[in-house]
């Protein structure tokens, strides 16, 4: 699993929130994500992605390495789609509450934008559904795509 924080304190510590660092980030976020894949071993990554292009760019590096069609490494959005209340509610780092006090710049939803996704391949509800609802809702998609096995 490749999460936010975790990459932010290595790989890419040297990057802030512009816009600008915010694209490295996911382009390089894409690029180890698609290391993974090309040894066969499945990514999860969870990080905020609030721009549609970015997202998009890590979608096309995914399939650019594809013969034809049948090749292409998969790629499955997941869109944890909450008002933006319940994620200040959910916010264990007081992240937000820092942002509205002006002491966060370019924060994601308060200073900065968010795009949400247009065709994401799962949208969940976590304010909606408990945990292992969505989770049982991810793994669904995963085995009818035949990403994962179905246990007997």
């Amino acid at each position: 699993r490749l999460d936010g924080d975790n990459v932010r304190f290595g790989l890419n510590k040297d990057l802030g929130f512009s816009e600008r660092d915010r694209n490295e980030n996911i382009r390089r976020i894409a690029e180890v994500a698609k290391l993974f894949a090309d040894s066969a071993t499945v990514a999860i990554t969870s990080f905020i992605s609030p721009y549609r292009a970015d997202r998009q760019t890590a979608r096309e590096l995914h399939a650019a390495t594809a013969k034809n069609d049948d090749d292409a490494l998969e790629f499955v959005e997941v869109y944890v789609d909450i008002p933006l209340e319940v994620a200040e509610q959910r916010d264990p780092k007081g992240l937000y509450k820092k942002a509205r006090a002006g002491e966060i710049k370019d924060f994601t939803g308060i200073s900065a934008p968010y795009e949400a996704p247009l065709n994401p391949e799962i949208t969940i509800r976590t304010h909606e559904k408990s945990v292992e609802e969505c989770v049982a809702q991810i793994v669904q998609y995963l085995q009818e795509k035949g990403l994962v096995k179905t246990s007997s």
